[in-house]
């Protein structure tokens, strides 16, 4: 199975859409947060959501499209970019220009908003720390692809 690009942008806006008053919520919660969507889906429901890859890196996790999807929304005036101070550091925001009409299923709708819920208040370093504790993160080693299929 390959990435379904349509269903990782929907998820991306609709997290979005459920973190706008949030000002903590930048890249790395957003990221953490669209890798544990993917990954409490295929626990659950033994098939890929998105089917994006996740890196590990040492400032968190990386979906392999990231950076492309996020350019091209930007791009299309679907979201802009602001890099905000936050405490003492500077975090990037991810705002919705446009409300996001997606389409998910119903077991779809209830891992994305379980999961989005259970974490959506965390900062950087409390779901970094949170994510460090998930099976397949463990295993894998900085920079290599996390294999959320292997949760034993």
């Amino acid at each position: 199975m390959q990435f379904d690009r349509e269903k990782y942008i929907d998820l991306l806006m609709y997290v979005l859409s459920k973190s706008y008053n949030k000002p903590h919520f930048g890249k790395t919660v957003l990221c953490t947060i669209l890798y544990l969507v993917d990954f409490n889906y295929y626990n659950k429901y033994g098939r890929f959501l998105t089917h994006e890859t996740y890196i590990k890196s040492k400032k968190g996790i990386k979906p392999k499209h990231f950076k492309e999807i996020s350019e091209e929304l930007i791009a299309k005036k679907h979201i802009f970019l602001r890099k905000e101070s936050y405490y003492h550091r500077t975090i990037h925001r991810y705002y919705l220009i446009i409300i996001p009409t997606v389409q998910f299923n119903k077991k779809e709708h209830e891992i994305i908003d379980l999961t989005i819920n259970k974490l959506v208040n965390n900062n950087a370093y409390s779901i970094t720390k949170y994510v460090k504790n998930n099976h397949p993160v463990i295993k894998t080693e900085f920079g290599e692809k996390i294999n959320y299929m292997d949760n034993k």
